[in-house]
């Protein structure tokens, strides 16, 4: 006969929600679990900006009790990983516009550490992306199977950067595509405009533009408004503008976009675009965390069976 668990939930115990709120008290931080060959590598800007952009909300926690999960709700878990259904006391909402109960459970699939054992998860301080489960309030669902990783203050204070930029009033818009091109060539050999226009979430003005000088360098820039400003200074590396770039332009500019230019212009604008291509520089170097499968929900109460 199965015999189904349930965990008691806090009744009424809160934890506030801002976008950057503060840890509820001075606390005495757990032992950090040592670092596991299994781990993966440390998240680059786009792996924590699709997670922070996925995680309505990101959570400081210690975990307080572990519990393994076998049988049918087991199904599904990556080869090599070990499903465990958590209960964490909360610490601070790096990310969140509601208030969660102190202590909140989720299910987690974990990989095996570095001596290729089931790793002990009991006080591991975590940050879990995760989005609210409806009618649970003390049950949330991670974004991913496996969104639960070490905190660390480093790692924090990445995420909160993030957070930020996400919540900034002029947070560049999420770019969706190239819509159109054109070339104009310049008077001498060598001199010409390139402006690529591209397709925003909310139809904001987005636009490449690229500036070609005889002896010089090309240089390019983008503009978010309707004026093309040529000084403007190429977005950072690790920032969300980058990031909104160069994780969502295609590898080269669809044919579409240039069809009502002349085969020569044409030519130019491809290389143009090619060249913002090669300055943004790849949107990961490592392989990207896992697809963004949700994590399961266990029903029945939130226990594991």
């Amino acid at each position: 006969m199965t015999t189904r668990i349930f965990f008691l939930l806090p009744a009424l115990a809160l934890v506030s929600a801002t976008v950057l709120s503060a840890p509820l008290a001075a606390q005495e931080a757990p032992a950090a679990a040592p670092a596991s060959a299994a781990t993966p590598p440390t998240l680059g800007y786009a792996d924590l900006a699709d997670l922070v952009a996925a995680s309505p909300l990101v959570i400081d926690a210690t975990i307080r009790s572990p519990a393994r999960i076998k049988g049918a709700e087991a199904a599904g878990v990556a080869a090599g990983k070990t499903r465990f259904y958590v209960e964490a006391d909360v610490g601070s909402l790096v990310r969140g516009a509601s208030a969660i109960p102190a202590r909140v459970g989720w299910v987690v699939d974990v990989a095996p550490d570095w001596r290729g054992r089931v790793p002990s998860l009991k006080k591991r301080r975590v940050l879990a992306f995760a989005r609210p489960v409806a009618g649970q309030p003390g049950q949330v669902q991670l974004v991913q199977p496996g969104a639960q990783h070490d905190w660390s203050a480093a790692l924090e204070q990445r995420v909160r950067a993030i957070a930020s930029e996400f919540a900034a009033p002029d947070a560049p818009p999420v770019v969706t595509g190239v819509r159109s091109a054109f070339h104009v060539p310049g008077a001498l050999p060598g001199e010409g405009e390139t402006q690529i226009f591209l397709n925003t979430r909310d139809n904001r003005p987005a636009a490449l533009s690229v500036l070609r000088r005889p002896g010089e360098q090309p240089r390019w820039s983008i503009a978010l408004s309707e004026i093309v400003d040529d000084s403007a200074p190429t977005p950072r590396r690790d920032t969300l503008l980058w990031y909104r770039l160069a994780c969502a332009l295609p590898a080269t500019l669809p044919e579409a976009s240039t069809a009502a230019l002349s085969p020569d212009d044409a030519e130019q604008a491809r290389a143009d675009y090619g060249f913002v291509i090669e300055q943004l520089g790849p949107c990961r170097v490592a392989p990207p965390v896992a697809a963004s499968t949700p994590a399961p929900i266990l029903s029945g109460g939130g226990g594991p069976m």
